[in-house]
């Protein structure tokens, strides 16, 4: 699994609330940084697992969000 040196840096405020959205804002940045498919699967896995307070924690586990 390789994951991004530095967390990447997302903007997440016109989303809207929208959970894919920002499930794919993330991934892109995620790719930008050099995460493989490993880690982009570990990502949505913990990010589809919960309600969508649970995946706005854990999408600022793995970027900075703006």
């Amino acid at each position: 699994m390789t994951e991004p040196n530095k967390k990447p840096v997302v903007k997440l405020i016109d989303t809207d609330g929208n959970a894919f959205a920002i499930m794919g804002r993330v991934k892109n940045a995620l790719i930008k940084a050099g995460a493989d498919k490993e880690y982009l699967k570990k990502y949505q896995n913990g990010a589809m697992s919960g309600d969508y307070d649970h995946l706005l924690c854990v999408t600022m586990g793995y970027v900075h969000v703006t």
